[in-house]
């Protein structure tokens, strides 16, 4: 039973491996492993397969002259593919996961509620999830999408940073019977997050703290502040792609003098269904000076940063370009997350 399944050693290894890769390549390296133990595994595209990279291994199309397969071309169809994901999880006895561009998601979005609404096990895999498209433009790039996800009740949503967080999401999703999960990656190469044994086992909390400074009295120890005497001036919270420029961005605060903690949350509702105790040792209300940095829309994040707070985000419709020059076009720069982090402080 996927229950049983030992999905810790999945993370333990990514971690031990430390590769920086796409989101999406790193889920396909957890398909390859979860597949040959997973035979109730029954996985699809909407047309996508080669660039939802969900096509594992062992992946047999099913085909008029082949009934015996595991994976389902729907077509153009999201909505389609979706419904039938739900009729899959209700018959029983399978474990359905579909793919997608994260846009598309539109397409799906009552067959998703749908799944919310009766509590059944779906695995979706929305891929190119931010501006980091690139060239595709507007059209393609995801906006809304994420606070939509999230805001539906009973959908569990993961965005992880690297390939690590990618490992524990798709353990969550396998494990989780009585509810749906969207797995949100991304199209570009993502840095590996070094970390301790504790960091990755919090991971499954939803978010926890990545990286904190060092306080008075205080030891760093494997990247967790022990013992100290104060609170950071600053918390840096960031999601998928943006985590990485959190670090750049802390570091650079740093080397101004700046104590400066980046959370990792590649799960809101997760973090949320924590004690007030753990949720208060990540996120300390005595820290006013929070900044989240996300490709997405900004208004979701209000709730974790406050009034006082500010958020590194999108309130517009992205544009035609080269990832690169999209990111840096929309603030997502390091000088300028130091920059709104400056505003913060005073």
């Amino acid at each position: 039973l996927p229950c049983e399944l030992n999905t810790e050693s999945l993370v333990e290894a990514a971690q031990e491996k430390g590769e920086s890769i796409a989101s999406r390549k790193a889920s396909l390296n957890c398909l390859n492993e979860l597949g040959p133990q997973l035979p109730e595994l029954l996985g699809g595209s909407a047309d996508l397969a080669p660039s939802n990279l969900t096509f594992w291994s062992g992946a047999k199309a099913i085909t008029p002259e082949t009934s015996d397969g595991n994976y389902l071309h729907y077509g153009v169809r999201e909505f389609g593919m979706a419904a039938i994901m739900n009729g899959i999880a209700l018959h029983g006895g399978f474990v359905p996961y579909g793919a997608t561009f994260l846009i598309f998601m539109e397409y799906m979005r009552n067959a998703v509620r749908m799944a919310s609404l009766m509590g059944q096990q779906a695995v979706y895999v929305f891929t190119h999830d931010s501006i980091g498209l690139g060239e595709d433009g507007p059209t393609h790039q995801p906006i809304e999408q994420l606070t939509s996800l999230r805001t539906t009740p009973n959908l569990s949503t993961w965005r992880p940073a690297d390939a690590v967080e990618t490992a524990a999401a798709w353990g969550y999703a396998i494990k989780r019977a009585g509810g749906p999960t969207a797995l949100v990656l991304s199209r570009q190469g993502l840095p590996h997050q070094s970390r301790s044994k504790a960091q990755v086992a919090d991971i499954q909390r939803g978010g926890y703290v990545l990286k904190d400074s060092v306080l008075k009295g205080g030891v760093l120890k494997d990247r967790v502040l022990e013992n100290s005497e104060g609170t950071p001036d600053l918390i840096l919270i960031a999601t998928g792609s943006e985590v990485g420029l959190a670090m750049e961005a802390a570091a650079k605060l740093e080397e101004q003098g700046k104590q400066v903690r980046v959370v990792s949350m590649p799960s809101t509702d997760v973090f949320d269904q924590q004690d007030a105790d753990y949720r208060e040792s990540v996120l300390p209300r005595a820290v006013r000076a929070r900044l989240a940095i996300e490709a997405g829309h900004r208004d979701y994040w209000t709730k974790y940063v406050g009034l006082d707070g500010d958020v590194v985000g999108m309130s517009t419709f992205g544009e035609s370009a080269p990832a690169g020059d999209l990111f840096k076009h929309f603030g997502f720069t390091a000088d300028n997350v130091v920059e709104k982090a400056a505003a913060l402080l005073g």
